[in-house]
């Protein structure tokens, strides 16, 4: 090929480049999107396997976010260094190398390991698809084409966590690690002809490796001190040193960058206010999205005994509609203010969640699927709008940066909502559990009558009268076990809810204009 610039192969395959392109992006994405979303209805198993709890196996998914955060901030300058077509085939390599350890780890740190290796690669490629989009398409079209692209990002996890489930029902919990890998192939080859390569303008420069330590150190001392409080104690000296930490690299972070001669993050993006309110509020979605989509895959089988498949059925309905909702918002986006859409997206989100604080062990599979539809189709009109307003506020010297930065605080967002909720579960489920024990007395005549009843019922079924005792005290444990655990679950969508109502707020400071 004569020339891999953006231009010569615009000239080569004419109108319909553009969407070539975006076509390419979309499905290294979907490989990312489809390994971020399909661990969730796999951890029940994994926890299984290794024999930890929540409180680490949150890391497969928090662990994930946050090391993609991370790389997206490399996006710039991988980009200038090496042109976006090696960028997406650097980020395939990483990405497939940590799939391919993650079916084989014999250790559970080697699968977190394996974890953070697909994050580094998923985070390289996300901001390069948001921006090849707004090189290419001009501005009125940019809404319809991101409508486009989250067609097919928003169809992966709608399909992936019920084909996720069947593998771990019907094989085991590796397989998920091998259902990316042809995505992972088809964008290899389709990025080869339609990626653009390394442009001659574009300079190599300086790498800020002191901001990428900063971040880097804040982040896992943020997540470490969020998810390991409950267990140590929160105002213990190593979760104090953990918070410590984490504040005085952030800081640092903050001071070097603007020091910097060539920083790993361009500080001038916060003098545009509405995309400081665009940032903002995917930093609260992230929270909200990414930290709902954890719990419900783990309610639905921890608590109401969900197969892997079935948890990744009732997902699949809200997905498919989100897909379907997608090309409508973006168009919706390019005709009406933002603050209007991304408002109504939220309200229905946060009812969404509200609902599910109704849930129990007996709520019926398509009521919840209901709640999950309601909630996913306000979903599809937040995030266009909100892409695409905050974008718009930005100098085009500056949508490289800014494309990368709207992910990132999404990313972050839901590292940190992952995290947190992962955490307040776990240990809300510790504090209702010793509240429910402490009422467990002789003269409870709830509880007498529970174990005479389970003492009867083990008799008729055979068991030794020295062992019905016991057996009954067994019962009554693991009863207030399941009870303690559906309130926390309960109490994790209710601040899913109220975080969704916050991200309301800062959408006002989008504008009521088109822009």
């Amino acid at each position: 090929m004569a020339s891999s610039t953006a231009d010569a192969l615009a000239d080569r395959y004419g109108s319909s480049y553009r969407w070539l392109l975006t076509l390419t992006a979309m499905i290294g994405n979907i490989a990312l999107i489809l390994s971020s979303t399909i661990i969730n209805v796999a951890i029940p198993d994994i926890m299984g396997t290794y024999g930890v709890g929540q409180d680490k196996a949150q890391w497969l998914s928090a662990g994930f976010l946050a090391v993609m955060t991370l790389s997206m901030l490399l996006n710039s300058w991988v980009i200038g260094a090496v042109g976006k077509r090696n960028t997406y085939h650097l980020s395939m390599v990483v990405f497939v190398t940590g799939s391919m350890l993650g079916a084989v780890a014999p250790t559970f740190d080697m699968l977190i390991l394996a974890r953070l290796l697909q994050g580094f690669g998923a985070g390289l490629i996300h901001p390069l698809a948001l921006q090849v989009i707004y090189e290419v398409f001009p501005p009125e079209q940019r809404g319809r084409a991101m409508g486009f692209f989250g067609f097919g990002i928003v169809l992966a996890p709608a399909l992936g966590p019920a084909c996720g489930g069947f593998l771990v029902d019907i094989f085991s919990w590796r397989a998920v690690f091998y259902m990316v890998l042809p995505f992972c192939a088809l964008g290899s080859l389709m990025a080869v002809v339609f990626m653009p390569g390394r442009s001659p303008e574009n300079k190599r420069r300086a790498f800020d490796w002191s901001g990428i330590i900063l971040m880097s150190i804040f982040l896992f001392s943020l997540l470490t001190g969020l998810s390991n409080g409950s267990r140590s104690g929160w105002w213990s000296d190593i979760i104090l040193i953990y918070f410590g930490t984490a504040i005085v690299a952030l800081v640092s972070f903050i001071v070097w960058e603007w020091r910097c001669t060539h920083p790993l993050l361009d500080l001038k993006v916060f003098a545009y206010g509405r995309f400081v309110a665009a940032i903002v509020i995917s930093f609260v979605w992230g929270i909200g999205n990414f930290g709902l989509w954890y719990l419900v895959p783990l309610f639905v089988q921890l608590v109401q005994g969900y197969t892997a498949t079935k948890a990744g059925l009732l997902l699949m309905p809200a997905g498919l509609l989100l897909a379907l909702v997608f090309p409508i918002a973006g168009r919706i986006s390019d005709m009406v203010p933002p603050a209007l859409p991304i408002s109504i997206g939220l309200t229905m989100t946060a009812i969404s969640a509200y609902w599910m604080t109704a849930a129990d062990a007996t709520t019926p599979f398509w009521l919840f699927a209901w709640w999950l539809i309601f909630g996913r189709v306000g979903l599809g009109f937040v995030f266009p709008s909100l892409t695409v307003g905050g974008m718009r506020a930005l100098p085009p010297h500056l949508i490289s940066q800014g494309a990368g930065l709207t992910s990132y605080f999404r990313q972050l967002g839901a590292a940190f909502g992952i995290t947190a909720l992962a955490t307040t579960v776990h240990s809300r489920s510790a504090m209702y559990g010793e509240a429910f024990i402490s009422t467990q007395t002789a003269g409870n005549e709830t509880t007498s009558d529970f174990l005479r009843t389970m003492q009867t019922y083990l008799s008729l079924a055979g068991t030794p009268e020295a062992l019905q005792k016991s057996a009954a005290l067994h019962h009554l444990g693991q009863a207030i076990f399941d009870q303690a655990q559906m309130i926390a679950f309960r109490d994790g969508f209710f601040i899913v809810a109220l975080v969704f109502l916050a991200a309301i707020i800062p959408s006002v400071f989008l504008g009521r204009t088109k822009g």
